[in-house]
């Protein structure tokens, strides 16, 4: 379809009247980035983005992220007008209750978006993630002529995105590995919402970006749609990823509001609209008004889709005729399927008084899945001997060794998080994170984002009590692992032995709906005799009786997690040597537990009266829920000490004499 200048400016008013009148409608959004930034947008979807709105989940599509998600009316505009499953009703519900167009893009809730975007940095960070998978998954199955996975992450990133740590450090660690596939075009309005960005960002962001090692152009005018393309084919053609810096309006075509911050996130109101309309030549008697040959313009996408996913399917058949065996595995990835025998070498751990540190456990077990699942990769933040999260045998991942399926993220929690969860949207990856637990803190945006867009990542963290010892309270977490049971949807596991350690990963590893927390030790843990009392498995009910020791029921039942199991476990042996029954729980996850129907949980905690203990090394916050009305909480309200692990656990009550006394304290 030829393109006339005519029709190229009425395809781009498009995206400005469209997103301003539901932004209008909906008395609520963000007009600014929308209409300063439609030229960029239309470029890159008609000249470059390779996608086909009939299958959304086409593998080797281009990703296109909108880090800026306040600007949503954008590409819900793009979305609609390219034929994805988002209809005009749904831009005109936009921001209202039970629609398919939310205040910020959500993934998985409208077709075509990408990325949970919204909170600023995490969006150019996930990006960083797209292009590792990429990258990645190329060194791992292309071959010579059969390029099956070769695709761009496209994007448009804001000044807030610039300014927000998380894509700093996901910008510095892209530029070192190089990834070449990434482009983004900067939205340069020089506007914030407390007004000109001059009042506290004013440093040369194209030389930052030059220094962390990217490929930085700059567009003068961001409505040169012929520049931008320019820009854009050099950015491809570069092997660094690339930020053009591209000069824009915000709020580009009102009257009255644009080139200021009025512009930002006020929607334009019926007087402001109307001008607009009229500034911009656009029918102001008509409501959501859409010509045909922008339509149909835009519309293009469907079939160049189509076209582009066939060939690649018939390059894909060529391939798997030619490499059988990696076809087999690529069709695997693309079903979303684990391999059969992924979990055949996980090893059962012996009995040991002595046992090992969880982290240690936890190591063993990352290796023992990680030889028959190669989907499995990741890394830490510059922790890994502290950590245990090396996959032995394997490389580093650097821009010479994409194949590598170990990650040096450096000291970025946050830019980590963000980047496992970009990676976590790629079949056949399947990402960790690892950090100390207390560290968690640092990263703890994405966290939440993951938990919210239902991304499988999997965070290690390790080191998670006082029992870090001489470090002190800087190291030591108290309240994080409450704060990680607070999120909705996360799942948190805190094993109890070695064993239980490799069932929290058979969970984290089979769990694809959301992300996975695992609570690991520095210290060392006796390794549960579990011919004695109650099989590992039971980590998968989120609690289990680990054993009931004496005839009849339980007079007292002691609940715990992770490092003070063994703890309530001699606790226990002492109450049943003076002849009182007395349950063990093992507690390992909370959340699982409340999946759980109301006849297991019962089985494991019985609604009539009990005296009940828990003891955990950490906040107590949370656990009333689970000892009622005649219970005590042994926990952590306060900060830790500086002292050998040993000291300080018997410093603070974690012993069997005190346990002892506050079961005895209980009426």
């Amino acid at each position: 379809m030829k393109v006339s200048n005519e029709l190229q400016e009425q395809a781009i008013n498009t995206l400005r009247v469209l997103s301003a009148e539901a932004i209008t409608k909906a008395n609520s959004g963000h007009p600014g980035l929308p209409m300063g930034t439609a030229a960029i947008a239309y470029t890159i979807w008609t000249r470059h983005l390779r996608h086909n709105p009939k299958n959304p989940n086409w593998m080797n599509r281009d990703r296109f992220i909108l880090s800026g998600g306040h600007g949503s009316m954008l590409l819900y505009s793009l979305l609609h007008l390219s034929g994805y499953d988002l209809s005009l009703k749904d831009i005109k519900n936009f921001r209202q209750w039970g629609s398919k167009t939310p205040g910020h893009p959500e993934y998985g809730h409208t077709p075509g978006v990408e990325v949970t975007t919204g909170p600023l940095g995490q969006g150019l960070s996930n990006g960083v993630g797209f292009a590792i998978a990429e990258a990645h998954l190329a060194k791992r199955f292309n071959q010579p002529e059969y390029p099956i996975v070769d695709h761009t992450i496209f994007g448009i990133v804001t000044d807030g995105d610039l300014m927000e740590g998380v894509a700093s450090e996901a910008a510095s660690l892209a530029g070192h590995l190089q990834l070449g596939k990434i482009v983004y075009v900067y939205d340069d309005n020089k506007i914030s919402i407390d007004g000109s960005t001059e009042i506290a960002f004013t440093e040369d962001r194209g030389a930052r970006f030059e220094a962390y090692g990217w490929h930085v152009s700059y567009v003068e005018d961001g409505n040169d749609v012929e520049a931008i393309d320019a820009a854009i084919i050099a950015a491809k053609a570069d092997p660094r990823p690339s930020l053009i810096v591209a000069r824009t309006i915000i709020g580009y075509g009102m009257p009255n509001r644009a080139g200021t911050s009025k512009a930002h996130g006020e929607p334009p109101g019926a007087e402001e609209l109307a001008g607009t309309k009229e500034k911009l030549s656009w029918p102001t008697d008509k409501e959501f008004y859409i010509p045909e040959d922008v339509m149909e313009l835009y519309g293009q996408a469907i079939n160049d889709g189509k076209t582009q996913e066939k060939e690649w399917e018939q390059l894909l058949a060529s391939y798997k005729q030619e490499f059988p065996d990696l076809g087999n595995e690529f069709s695997r990835i693309q079903k979303g399927e684990l391999p059969e025998n992924w979990a055949s070498e996980i090893p059962v751990f012996p009995t040991d008084e002595k046992g090992m540190a969880s982290r240690a456990a936890s190591g063993k077990v990352l290796n023992a899945i990680a030889k028959n699942l190669p989907d499995l990769i990741g890394g830490s933040a510059d922790l890994a001997p502290s950590t245990k999260t090396w996959i032995e045998g394997s490389p580093a991942f650097q821009f010479e060794t994409p194949e590598g399926r170990n990650f040096h993220f450096g000291v970025r929690e946050h830019g980590m998080g963000a980047v496992i969860n970009g990676m976590s949207l790629y079949p056949g990856v399947i990402p960790y994170g690892a950090t100390f637990l207390v560290f968690s803190d640092y990263m703890r945006g994405s966290l939440r984002l993951s938990a919210l867009s239902h991304y499988p990542s999997i965070w290690v963290f390790t080191h998670d009590s006082i029992g870090v010892g001489e470090d002190g309270p800087t190291h030591q977490p108290i309240e994080h692992l409450a704060a990680l049971r607070t999120i909705p949807e996360m799942v948190t596991i805190r094993p109890a032995d070695a064993n239980e350690t490799a069932e929290a990963w058979k969970i984290a590893i089979e769990r694809r709906n959301g992300p996975t927390s695992l609570i690991f030790t520095r210290q060392g843990l006796p390794t549960i005799d579990r011919e004695k009392y109650a099989l590992a498995s039971g980590v998968a009910r989120g609690a289990y009786v680990l054993a009931d020791l004496g005839e009849g029921e339980p007079e007292y039942i002691l609940m715990a997690s992770g490092s003070e199991v063994s703890l309530i476990m001699e606790a226990g042996i002492k109450l049943h040597e003076q002849g009182i029954n007395v349950r063990l729980v093992s507690f390992p996850s909370w959340e699982i537990f409340e999946l759980q129907d109301k006849n297991y949980q019962e089985s494991v905690l019985p609604p009539v009266i009990t005296k009940r203990l828990a003891v955990e090394a950490g906040i107590s916050m949370g656990w009333q829920k689970y000892i009622g009305d005649k219970g005590a909480i042994l926990g952590i309200d306060k900060y830790g000490a500086s002292a050998p692990a040993n000291e300080i656990f018997e410093n603070y009550g974690f012993t069997v004499d005190n346990i002892l006394n506050l079961i005895n304290q209980i009426v």
